[in-house]
């Protein structure tokens, strides 16, 4: 997912695929989340299961984005639902057969310290009351995160002032598309 008017950096083959949970209507969902090698992100989505099914879904949309190559390897943890995932997208040949699964779960601490700044967010407001809004402000919080990472074409990490002129700018437009609507 890339914010309107940004284009994809280039990403690393290598990526940590990882998920964290959140609590909706006082259940716990889980966010499944994609970092290349140098932590940026790659994708992101918002699951009611932790199953296969679920780490499948999740694979297939994080490699249909136009701007990722295929991975030569896949960083996971040891959860049982990634090795038949990556299996049957090699069998259907989404995935190519030389990408490497790697279940290691010291592998991974990049996007587990990554999962810190979402869920900072997420824990503050104290769990969602529906899985649309939260997947709604989700999405909001990692196009800021992937903002404050310097993921947006010309606006580098670090420059407070030109992310706050890249998000105005986005206002803006939507403020001004508003008026003429109204």
């Amino acid at each position: 997912m890339h914010p309107r008017g940004a284009t994809a950096p280039t990403l690393r083959d290598s990526y940590r695929v990882d998920e964290t949970y959140v609590k909706i209507k006082s259940e716990w969902k889980y966010l499944y989340r994609a970092v290349d090698s140098t932590g940026q992100t790659i994708d992101f989505m918002l699951s009611a299961k932790r199953d296969a099914r679920a780490a499948k879904r999740f694979f297939r949309k994080m490699l249909k984005a136009a701007s990722h190559s295929s991975p030569r390897v896949i960083n996971v943890d040891k959860n049982p639902a990634y090795p038949p995932a990556v299996e049957q997208l090699k069998e259907e040949g989404t995935l190519p057969n030389r990408t490497q699964l790697r279940q290691c779960k010291y592998l991974n601490n990049l996007i587990e310290q990554d999962h810190r700044f979402i869920k900072r967010r997420v824990n503050a407001g104290l769990g969602f009351f529906s899985f649309k809004t939260a997947g709604r402000t989700i999405k909001g919080y990692e196009a800021m995160q992937m903002v404050r990472k310097g993921q947006i074409e010309g606006v580098a990490k670090g420059d407070v002032e030109g992310q706050v002129r890249f998000v105005e700018s986005l206002f803006k437009v939507t403020a001004e598309g508003f008026r003429k609507t109204v």
